[in-house]
């Protein structure tokens, strides 16, 4: 079968001829249909630090798809051949402390899919029955694919209550840009997107941003302050992974207000803690992963009812071969999500 591979401890990816997954019997065989990229695939084809100490070559990359069910195992009993899924990235273990205690996406054991385990940057896929999301008819494959990091966005904006509140949304990846239709279909009051992409902010005004700020020609702190009325912002979503953008927020935020933490920093961080989180009585939520399953059922419930349009932040399809189209997009910022056709 085509996949794509990362072959070499070294920058890039092939897309080469492999040899079909092994089944065992609580696994499922899937067709996958459609696959899409993520920022996590990009660290991996540049090989990044972060990739580097993650991943041991061969591996078949992705973690984003949908497909058909085409072959089970003699002990599955959940899904059939014909059923169209997805999955959950985080392959628990099911047994550990947190898995028996309600916090599977921090489950001690996982392994990651396309980075521990062969990815959906392929014709087909073997998962474990367990991880295996039955997608509702009335969604496409083109949102079906996207669940996963939509799920990350849900679980961002929706770690406190966000309805009548003033939102900052630093960041407009595919995912900060989910968390702004999320934040307006919940009923925010204001929603203000700082990113120095001024693509990216555009497509944010389509999915309900009503203001939007390039950091690297405006004062986030000022601006926000100025739209709150001098109050602070009562809600901040980190996504850019970036120190100063971090502090930007700190910096608007009203005390008594609240920080949800998603994106992924390179480098040890920079705050400080007395003034900006102590004296202000900041929480701060760290979000990692999806819960699992319960922000699964309201991914397919913001998308099957219409809640939340994605179709803005789609905006590059590929074939599977041209996977290296939609690496450089990411890359430049010239794009929201990119899907594959496999």
């Amino acid at each position: 079968m085509n996949a794509v591979v990362k072959t070499k401890h070294t920058k890039g990816m092939e897309f080469i001829n492999v040899p079909i997954p092994k089944m065992g019997p609580r696994d499922v065989l899937i067709k996958v249909n459609v696959a899409s990229i993520c920022g996590t695939d990009v660290h991996i084809f540049d090989w990044t630090r972060w990739a580097q100490h993650r991943l041991t070559p061969p591996r078949v990359i992705g973690h984003e798809f949908v497909g058909l069910v085409t072959k089970i195992g003699e002990e599955v009993t959940r899904v059939k051949a014909g059923d169209r899924v997805s999955a959950e990235s985080h392959l628990t273990c099911g047994y550990c402390y947190q898995c028996t205690n309600g916090y599977a996406e921090v489950c001690k054991n996982f392994k990651l899919l396309g980075v521990d385990h062969d990815g959906t940057f392929a014709e087909l896929l073997v998962l474990p029955e367990h991880v295996l999301w039955k997608n509702e008819p009335n969604i496409p494959d083109e949102w079906a694919t996207i669940q996963e990091p939509f799920g990350n966005a849900v679980d961002t904006v929706l770690a406190e209550d966000v309805s009548a509140k003033t939102v900052l949304i630093l960041g407009a990846g595919p995912i900060g840009l989910f968390a702004t239709g999320i934040a307006k279909a919940c009923g925010a009051s204001l929603i203000i997107v700082s990113d120095p992409n001024n693509y990216r902010l555009t497509i944010s005004k389509k999915m309900g941003a009503h203001i939007t700020i390039n950091p690297r020609k405006q004062d986030v702190a000022r601006l926000t302050l100025e739209a709150t009325k001098n109050n602070g912002i009562d809600v901040v979503l980190e996504f850019s992974g970036n120190n100063q953008a971090l502090n930007h927020g700190l910096n608007a935020i009203t005390p008594g207000g609240r920080i949800s933490l998603l994106g992924i920093y390179e480098r040890r961080v920079n705050i400080d803690l007395n003034k900006d989180v102590v004296f202000k009585k900041i929480r701060i939520y760290g979000i990692t992963g999806r819960k699992i399953f319960s922000t699964w059922h309201k991914t397919s419930r913001f998308l099957s009812s219409g809640l939340v349009d994605p179709s803005p932040i789609i905006t590059h399809q590929f074939l599977l071969k041209d996977y290296e189209k939609g690496m450089r997009l990411m890359k430049d910022g010239k794009c929201g999500k990119v899907i594959l056709k496999i």
